[in-house]
């Protein structure tokens, strides 16, 4: 990760907290590298190599659940996104918006009759 993206993230990630016991953990930005690592290279969290200086990949994926609770990622798209829009990278004519999650109600429904599910008497056979 160069410089540049990492001047962008490093003020949106929330504080360690000082208080905790244990080891000082790995610095933010080799936890980003072996999150990067991760999702680039497709691969599962326990086999993210301990030889690369990352940390182990179940601390990664807790420190990125971290950064989501606290939410680093959305303010980093905004970001990276009117960066992208200012230098004239970025072009409109491929966006879409996606409605599908949202409910089209065009009035309201009919109701309707619901069958009753209690017991009836049954019929007589003889």
């Amino acid at each position: 990760m160069d410089d540049d993206l990492w001047a962008l993230i490093e003020p949106l990630l929330p504080p360690w907290p000082t208080r905790l016991p244990g080891p000082r953990p790995v610095a933010d930005r080799l936890f980003l590298q072996g999150i990067l690592y991760v999702l680039c290279n497709d691969i599962a969290w326990q086999l993210l190599p301990p030889e690369l200086g990352f940390g182990s990949g179940q601390t990664c994926w807790r420190r990125l659940e971290r950064w989501q609770q606290a939410g680093v990622f959305d303010p980093l798209h905004r970001i990276q996104l009117a960066g992208l829009n200012a230098s004239g990278r970025l072009d409109w004519s491929w966006a879409c918006v996606d409605g599908s999650h949202i409910r089209a109600r065009k009035g309201e429904p009919t109701p309707v009759r619901r069958r009753s599910t209690g017991g009836k008497q049954a019929a007589n056979t003889t």
